[in-house]
Formats: C-alpha cells, sequence, structure tokens
C-alpha cells in the first residue's frame, strides 16, 4: 500500500493500491485479508524456496514484501509456508495442491489441547489458543500434550470449531486469530514425540518471523520517507528519518546474514541455530518499535488519526511484535552466550 499526502492538510490520506484497502474495517478487512491468502497461494506466491535450500533470502525477501502490504496476510503467508517447510523437514507427504496450511503451537497459560490414542487413531480434546487463520485454512499443524510428550499432529479444520469473540484487540484482527475448540478431532502425527521443536528448521522459522516484522516496520517507515520526499517536514523530522533508515538498513542487514549462515549449514551441525534466531529476533523487534517510535515522534498523530492504512500498520505491528518474548527471550540469549561464549 501506499499513501498519498493531502494538498492542503499535509497529512496522509489513504490509498488503497494494495490487497487490502486500508480504508476497510471489520469483517470486510478479515474478508479481504482472507481473500488475498488464498489468491497468493493460488497465483504462486508463496510457492517459496524452503530454508536452507541456497535462497534463504528470497524466501524471506517475499514475506517481508507481503508484510509491508499487509501484515495480517503475511501473518497467514508466514504461517503456511512454515507448514510446508515443517511436514518436509519431517518427512511428511506433501499437501495437495489449493490447501492453506496453518502452525498452531501457541502453549500459553489456561486451556491446553491434549492428544489420545483408540483403536481408530489419534484423537485430540480441548482448546487451542491463538489460532491464526482460524477459518481461513483447510489444515494446520497442531502441537498437543500426548502421554508420551509434546507432539505435532496434522489435521484438517473441517470439524473444529473457532471461538468466536476470542480476539478482541484492534491489532492483527483481520489474521482471524481465534481460540479453537477440539473434540474428539481425528488427527495424524507428524513425527515422534518432540521433533518439532527438535529440528534444525524450529530456529531458522523464528528468524522467518523475524522477516515479517521488518517488512512491517519497513512499510510503517515509508510513510515518514513519502512525507519527507513531498513537503518540507524541518531538521528533527528529518533527523527521525536518518535514524529509521539506520534502523531499517540494521535488520535487513542482519536478516541478510542469517540467511547466508543457514543457507551454508541448515542442518546446524555447527549448533548455532538457536543463538541466530534470538539475536535476529531481538534485534528487529527492537527497530520496529524503534521505528514506530521516530515515525509517530516526526509526523505526530496526523497519519494515526487521518490515515487508516497507517494506523492499522502500526496497530497490527505493535501486536505481532509481542511474538517476541522481550527480556525472557535476552535471558535465553544471555544464557547461551554465558555458556557457550560469542564472536563479538
Amino acid at each position: 500500500m501506499s499513501e498519498a499526502v493531502h494538498p492542503e492538510t499535509g497529512l496522509l490520506a489513504d490509498a488503497a493500491d494494495g490487497p487490502v484497502a486500508g480504508g476497510m474495517q471489520g469483517p470486510a478487512v478479515a474478508e479481504a485479508v482472507a481473500a488475498a491468502f488464498t489468491a497468493a497461494i493460488e497465483s504462486g506466491r508463496l510457492d517459496l524456496p524452503l530454508p536452507g535450500r541456497g535462497h534463504t533470502r528470497e524466501r524471506w525477501a517475499v514475506l517481508a514484501e507481503l508484510a509491508g502490504e499487509d501484515l495480517c496476510v503475511a501473518r497467514l503467508a508466514e504461517g503456511h509456508a512454515d507448514a510446508l517447510a515443517i511436514l518436509s523437514e519431517l518427512g511428511a507427504a506433501v499437501p495437495p495442491d489449493g490447501s492453506r496450511w496453518a502452525v498452531w503451537a501457541a502453549q500459553p497459560a489456561g486451556p491446553r489441547l491434549t492428544a489420545r490414542q483408540d483403536r481408530g487413531g489419534w484423537r485430540l480434546d480441548g482448546i487451542k489458543q491463538y489460532c491464526s487463520g482460524a477459518r481461513s485454512c483447510t489444515d494446520a499443524l497442531v502441537t498437543a500434550k500426548a502421554p508420551d510428550g509434546d507432539r505435532l499432529f496434522a489435521v484438517s479444520t473441517r470439524h473444529l470449531w473457532p471461538i468466536p469473540g476470542t480476539w478482541r484487540a484492534v491489532g492483527m484482527a483481520a489474521s482471524d486469530t481465534l481460540d479453537v475448540s477440539f473434540d474428539s478431532i481425528e488427527a495424524e502425527p507428524v513425527a515422534g514425540p518432540g521433533s518439532y521443536t527438535a529440528r534444525p528448521g524450529f530456529a531458522h522459522g523464528g528468524v522467518g518471523v523475524a522477516a515479517c516484522w521488518y517488512g512491517g516496520a519497513r512499510a510503517v517507515g515509508g510513510t515518514l520517507r513519502e512525507a519527507a520526499a513531498s513537503r518540507d517536514v524541518g531538521p528533527y523530522a528529518l533527523a527521525d528519518l536518518g535514524a529509521v533508515d539506520l534502523a531499517l538498513h540494521t535488520a535487513r542487514t542482519a536478516l541478510d546474514v542469517a540467511a547466508a549462515e543457514i543457507d551454508a549449514d541448515p542442518a546446524d551441525r555447527q549448533d548455532g541455530g538457536r543463538l541466530r534466531a534470538l539475536r535476529v529476533r531481538a534485534l528487529v523487534e527492537a527497530v520496529a518499535t524503534e521505528v514506530m517510535r521516530r515515525v509517530g515522534q516526526a509526523l505526530g498523530a496526523g497519519p494515526l488519526c487521518r490515515d487508516g492504512a497507517h494506523s492499522r500498520r502500526v496497530a497490527d505491528l505493535t501486536v505481532c511484535l509481542r511474538q517476541h518474548h522481550a527480556e525472557r527471550d535476552l535471558a535465553q540469549l544471555g544464557t547461551l552466550v554465558a555458556s557457550h561464549g560469542a564472536a563479538w
């Protein structure tokens, strides 16, 4: 999406030339996001190279581009792309053409999903929280607690029950993220207990999420860049633009370096995947937070109040960044550095 400057007020106005119109509200936005997600799959735009196959940078570039257009579309796209990578890495069957996949692996406090075996196979019961694409996806990879440990399962969404009203936030509202009820749902196990988090691609996928944060931050920064290119915003706003440029360039460089390292060691034989993911995610989260602060500081309330695309982008990015666990993730990073050292 791009924004146009109002000729009289100098404020940014909506110009809906991306996949989802900035002026849309409520259900219309969610429907447009679902349609854009489906179109991205059907057009082949999400036929992405798998991580570690020599083209990880190109994979993340597509996700960042989608996030710049609409973070909710990118959230669904990243989940679909990650699901295909997981299935490939764990040796599962290739999904049928046209299927739309999600990864539902959040395990916050509260209701849990459990797995049990009967003579007919595996069954899932309970509540799974934070299921993006709850009504948009045809299939999902779901983590659940089984008697032999945490397992990953593939399920069809056909008989699932998304729970209305379980997402009350403005940010990422169009990502179709709801809690989902499972009642003796048939499930196909994907590899063994613990395999989902033990595989090298778990860390690689975590950096892919950061590529979406970067794309969203780049679009927020674009609001300031376009304003500065079209009118005199003053020296302080130009200083903010310089800081935004520095921050985004740093994030892009970190992502490019991480992509090259993953392609050089896809199986993580050097055991650097977790450290890399924690570093890049923390850096990109800090950059995105700084970009939002600088743009708001430079342009004031105008874009947030008068530019629907920009205000939704900021709201979406604010929520999306909370996939980073702040000091908890930094503490994990510090633990790794203390125990393994670091090449500073």
